[in-house]
């Protein structure tokens, strides 16, 4: 019996509407056959900061059992999908210094041939989702990687609309994501498992 493919949702989120797009893409990848792990990456900003946002502070309690990502947890993954609100059309400052943390695996070839994706919330419609995602596939070219889309594959990317990965905008944390924004993210875990559990069958993984 093959072994399943592995799979680490990484994200950050504020108030969480990534964070509810980081579970339905981790829905997918399980229901699909992967073995998922999720983990949120460690928050930067400082305590008045985050209690001076009621929503802020209270989606910090609502995770606060969910395990902070680890460069293991990349190390251990065959797929890694990425989420994170924009912060000025790139990725926020929380994911980003993860992703600096990972220099002793991407020295030692650890991250080549896995498959990467992503997804992204913005407060407001045209609020760098596209730019945001495009940021983040520099970051895997590096590593070597594979960087797979939800793209035009399914014909409700044709409602979704955003071929990179899968997007939302949630009005200033206002509104949470729709079915629409669910299923992007549920296609984009599958396009992604589906083209690691191949690549990892063809390296004989």
């Amino acid at each position: 019996m093959a072994a399943q493919t592995k799979v680490a949702v990484i994200y950050y989120s504020a108030t969480g509407t990534t964070y509810q797009m980081a579970q339905a893409v981790c829905e997918a990848a399980g229901d699909a056959g992967g073995d998922v792990r999720l983990r949120k990456v460690r928050e930067l900003a400082p305590d008045e900061a985050i209690k001076s946002n009621s929503g802020w502070e209270a989606h910090r309690l609502e995770t606060q059992d969910v395990p902070e990502a680890m460069i293991d947890d990349l190390a251990w993954a065959d797929v890694a999908i990425f989420g994170a609100p924009t912060r000025y059309g790139i990725i926020a400052a929380q994911l980003k210094q993860f992703i600096d943390t990972t220099g002793p695996l991407w020295a030692q070839g650890a991250l080549v041939n896995k498959v990467y994706s992503a997804f992204t919330s913005t407060g407001t419609a045209h609020g760098g989702q596209e730019t945001t995602l495009t940021s983040l596939f520099s970051v895997f070219y590096h590593w070597g990687g594979v960087v797979v889309t939800p793209g035009y594959t399914d014909t409700s990317q044709f409602i979704a609309g955003n071929p990179y990965g899968a997007s939302h905008t949630s009005n200033n944390g206002e509104i949470a994501p729709d079915a629409v924004a669910l299923e992007a993210c549920a296609l984009t875990a599958r396009r992604a498992l589906q083209i690691g559990t191949a690549l990892k069958k063809g390296l004989g993984g």
